[in-house]
Formats: C-alpha cells, sequence, structure tokens
C-alpha cells in the first residue's frame, strides 16, 4: 500500500516571512492526517524559513538544483548546499523545461546529481497540448523518463517520485479528466516495472495540474494515482488543507 503524497509547489510566491506563517499552518494538517505524506516546495530564500516553521511529519525542499556541486555559475544553488538545509528537491517541471529550456538531458544530470548527494526528488514529466493533440503523449512521458532515470540504478529508486504533469492543464483551469491522470500515471508505473521491476509498484506516482478541492477526490480515486503535486491550491492553507483531508478520506 503506497501513502499518498500531498506536495505543494509555491513557485515564485511567500518570502521568508510568508512562508513560515503558511508552513505551520499547513503542518497543522499534515500531523492531524497520518496516513499522508506532506511536503512544500518553496523559493531558496524561504527554505531556511519553511525548514523552521516545519513540525513533525511536514517536510520542506527546493524548486531546482543545478547539476554540478560547484562552480562559477552565478545565481545558482547546488545540491550539496540543499542538503545542508532540506532533504528534497523537485526535478524537470515543465515550467524549467518550457521556460527555461532545460532538455531531459539536463534534468538526469540533475537527477544523479541530486541522488549522489543525498537529496529525494520529484521528477517532473508530462506533454504539451499539441503533443497530446498528436497522439504522442505515451512517447514523450516515456522519453522524458528514459533521460531523466538513466543514471538512476535500482538501489536509488525508492528515492524518487515522478510527478506526471499535463503542461496543458497547469494553471490554465483546464485539468485532465480522472480517466486521463489514470491512464497517464498508469503509463509512468508500466515503464518503471519494466525499468526498475517489483520496485515500481512502491514507487509513487502523482499527478500535477489545476488541482484543486472541487476535483481532487475523483482524481485521487484511480488507482495508480499516489497524490498530487499542486500549484495555485498549495498557496493558501484553507485550500491545500482540504486537500489533504481529502486525501486521507479516499
Amino acid at each position: 500500500m503506497r501513502t499518498p503524497l500531498m506536495a505543494g509547489n509555491w513557485k515564485m510566491h511567500h518570502g521568508p516571512a510568508a512562508a513560515a506563517g503558511l508552513t505551520a499552518a499547513i503542518g497543522a494538517a499534515a500531523n492531524s492526517h497520518p496516513g499522508v505524506d506532506v511536503a512544500l516546495f518553496v523559493p531558496f530564500v524561504s527554505l531556511s524559513a519553511a525548514v523552521e516553521a516545519a513540525e513533525g511529519r511536514l517536510r520542506v525542499g527546493a524548486q531546482n538544483a543545478h547539476e554540478h556541486q560547484s562552480g562559477a555559475f552565478t545565481g545558482e544553488v547546488s545540491c550539496a548546499m540543499l542538503t545542508e538545509v532540506c532533504p528534497l528537491v523537485l526535478l524537470g517541471h515543465s515550467e524549467r523545461r518550457h521556460l527555461y529550456g532545460e532538455s531531459s538531458a539536463l534534468v538526469g544530470r540533475k537527477v544523479s546529481t541530486a541522488l549522489e548527494s543525498g537529496l529525494e526528488v520529484v521528477l517532473c514529466v508530462g506533454e504539451t497540448l499539441d503533443e497530446r493533440e498528436s497522439g504522442s503523449t505515451l512517447e514523450i512521458i516515456s522519453d522524458q523518463l528514459a533521460a531523466g532515470l538513466e543514471p538512476v540504478g535500482r538501489e536509488q529508486i525508492s528515492r524518487i517520485t515522478i510527478a506526471y504533469e499535463p503542461v496543458w492543464a497547469i494553471g490554465t483551469g483546464r485539468n485532465a479528466t480522472p480517466q486521463q491522470a489514470g491512464e497517464a500515471c498508469r503509463a509512468v508505473r508500466d515503464w518503471l516495472r519494466k525499468r526498475f521491476g517489483d520496485a515500481a509498484d512502491s514507487l509513487r506516482v502523482l499527478y500535477g495540474g489545476s488541482v484543486s478541492p472541487a476535483n481532487w477526490a475523483e482524481i485521487a480515486a484511480e488507482p495508480d494515482v499516489d497524490g498530487a503535486l499542486v500549484g495555485g491550491a498549495s498557496l493558501e492553507a484553507e485550500s491545500f488543507n482540504r486537500l489533504i483531508e481529502i486525501s486521507a478520506a479516499c
């Protein structure tokens, strides 16, 4: 039985003061529902404040990391630095891929560095609207998984969580149907099973894409959906805590 994970991605929102307050408010709900794991991916500047405010089972992670551990990379943050602050990192988010041109090969190098550093990784994969409408969804997901997990050995895979995020449903108010979400997450698990064998059955596959309290119960009922990567609805305690409650009831 896989424990569901509700992960909030704050993107470029909430400085240290706001992050501390929101983390504390979410932590209260997280610790009231031990059957659901909860994580928050916060901006670099707010990491320390969020970590200090997180109590009990709530975990805090970074939204990105560089593929090198040190060097002349102004403005970047390494995995070695992150290990001194937090245990988790989000890699390959669609905004990093499409707004900043991160290739799947680069994401794979970041995954390798993160695992070597001792971090746990949430790896994002997903297709654009054009790719879905052309029938390329499974091909795109498979290619992103192959590149992102190329350096990962069977002994490391337990430290990976996959987040399927259809790019066309992120921040648009448009959502994949529960069936579409379930099919894509099942395809991810099938790919993982072919690569890593039975270990895939214990790995969590999340859905991300305009998740809200209004649609989450139906999506969460899909057997291969093990939680969510939540954007806008994680920016306020009321909506994100409601998502935690819904997951606990599923």
